[in-house]
């Protein structure tokens, strides 16, 4: 799947998400792209992938509320608000969210992430 328009990026991305399609969800970033999968923590290659998996992991659907898209170019910014909540596969509450401040590029096989930072600024 191409995606043709950068805004439809972050909900694809919840759709596979929400799907448990662990490589459909790599699938939409750059090889070289990094995820921040907490503050602080950057992890790119076969990190991105083991990071997903742990959120996939809490068997939770995601909320995702596009805010704001904005492209330049080839280059694009997406900010959408975005929450896991419930109780996860193991039991334990879980009570998620953040906003995100990712980077996504327009290439010959659509728009990918680039860096994938789910908690924005924090």
């Amino acid at each position: 799947m191409t995606i043709d328009n950068a805004a439809e990026l972050h909900t694809t991305w919840a759709a596979r998400f929400n799907a448990k399609d662990l490589d459909g969800m790599v699938a939409l970033a750059e090889a070289g792209s990094v995820f921040v999968p907490q503050p602080g923590v950057i992890v790119e290659g076969d990190g991105v992938r083991a990071a997903e998996q742990q959120f996939l992991a809490m068997g939770l659907p995601i909320t995702l509320t596009v805010r704001r898209v904005i492209v330049s170019g080839d280059i694009a910014l997406l900010i959408s608000d975005w929450s896991l909540k419930g109780k996860a596969a193991d039991g334990s509450d879980v009570d998620l969210s953040g906003t995100t401040a990712d980077v996504a590029r327009r290439g010959p096989d659509g728009w990918k992430y680039v860096i994938d930072n789910p908690f924005g600024t924090a």
